[in-house]
């Protein structure tokens, strides 16, 4: 087994715990390997590390598996993914969670969702793909699933040297299934919808506005496939508006409406969300509550400034549209959008709708996406519920 040390003062970052190494803190490789092979990660004298894979195509050339000395094999992939789902059965609904949060479990770069008795799989990095059908069969044992299907269309493979493809790996898939969410039905299309099919991040945050759905009309910005629109009505709102700039997801949306027995107090309308945002204010529209779930506005940390002018207008029109004592739950799936960033934003935007916020809740990613501490990348989602006083 190859040995990579690193360069002198660059194991602090592995004995900080962060899982992952870049290629310009590697000194140098010794022994053979081959491009996402598994390694031992040493400091500049030798001194044991961890073990990881390697590839030198990808500025992040090693991602940890064990900061033990220990192989790296079937049985290793199979004790992590049972890990992972014994943490899971403690509090989630395993028809209705993320299996596998990559680094988090101590899987880098590998996900596993399931919707249903169908579960969805992406393997993100070169070294793990080495390891696929171990995590397939791992899965298979663990929970018996109808099938996996994959979803590596995604454009960071290309990256680390894999090719995009999707396909069957165990068991029969349909075009689209049924899940439930919190008691709220949802048609998922896991072949072609967006990343696996639909955003369970939000899956605990979704049951948090409860409370203020009761009787209320509601606006949900952004609403993809209706997730937010529905959970408020589901508890009981009087009026669902939802908007989205995609007309196939507002048909879905309105789909997902029909199957729940909600399509008579929800409608969905197609629609850039800033330039309804900025007509419902000119016709003074007032809602009850407001929701603002965006796709993520920046993806480097260059275009951050960008991201959070974004933010900021369609907050400020946010604040404006919540009648006085309602509620505005705002979000933000942008990682490089800190959760400071994104609250001094939402002061500046308080500022200029001459508002005032009171919080009720700082929320982030479900517990089925667990956050590492020593890893800032694994906490990526905000979730702000707050009452808006006039």
């Amino acid at each position: 087994m190859a040995t990579v040390y690193l360069h002198k003062g660059k194991e602090k970052r592995v004995y900080d715990g962060h899982p992952w190494v870049f290629l310009s803190d590697i000194a140098r490789v010794e022994g053979n390997h081959a491009e996402g092979g598994v390694v031992r990660v040493t400091d500049d004298k030798g001194r044991f590390l961890a073990m990881a894979v390697y590839n030198s195509r990808s500025q992040i050339a090693l991602r940890i598996l064990s900061h033990r000395e220990e192989p790296i094999d079937r049985a290793f992939i199979f004790s992590r993914v049972k890990r992972a789902l014994d943490y899971r059965r403690r509090f989630a609904d395993l028809q209705s969670c993320r299996l596998l949060f990559a680094e988090s479990d101590g899987l880098p770069a590998v996900i596993a969702d399931a919707f249903g008795d169908v579960i969805v799989l992406q393997v993100l990095s070169l070294g793990m793909e080495a390891f696929k059908r171990d995590v397939v069969d791992a899965l298979v044992e663990e929970l018996h699933p109808a099938g996996i299907y994959e979803r590596n269309d995604v454009p960071v493979r290309e990256l680390e040297g894999l090719k995009q493809q999707t396909g069957l790996l165990y068991g029969t898939v349909p075009d689209r299934l049924e899940m439930v969410e919190n008691g709220v039905r949802f048609w998922v299309d896991v072949k072609q919808g967006q990343k696996t099919g639909y955003f369970l991040d939000q899956k605990e945050n979704r049951a948090a506005i409860a409370p203020f759905s009761g009787g209320a009309r509601v606006l949900d910005c952004f609403t993809h496939t209706g997730s937010f629109a529905l959970h408020a009505a589901h508890y009981g709102a009087a009026e669902v508006i939802g908007v989205d700039i995609s007309q196939y997801a507002c048909d879905c949306a309105t789909e997902n409406a029909r199957l729940n027995g909600v399509d008579d107090r929800v409608r969905f309308e197609c629609a850039n969300a800033f330039d309804f945002l900025h007509t419902a204010q000119d016709k003074h529209e007032q809602y009850d509550l407001v929701v603002l779930d965006p796709p993520a506005f920046t993806k480097t940390r260059s275009a951050v400034p960008g991201a959070l002018r974004g933010y900021k207008e369609i907050n400020l029109r946010g604040m404006k549209l919540a009648k006085d004592g309602g509620f505005l739950v705002t979000c933000s799936c942008s990682q490089h959008v800190l959760p400071a960033m994104f609250q001094e934003m939402l002061l500046d935007a308080q500022k200029d709708a001459r508002v005032q916020l009171r919080q009720v809740e700082f929320r982030t990613q479900g517990r089925d996406h667990p956050i590492l501490p020593s890893s800032p990348e694994t906490q990526y989602l905000k979730c702000g519920i707050y009452q808006v006083f006039k």
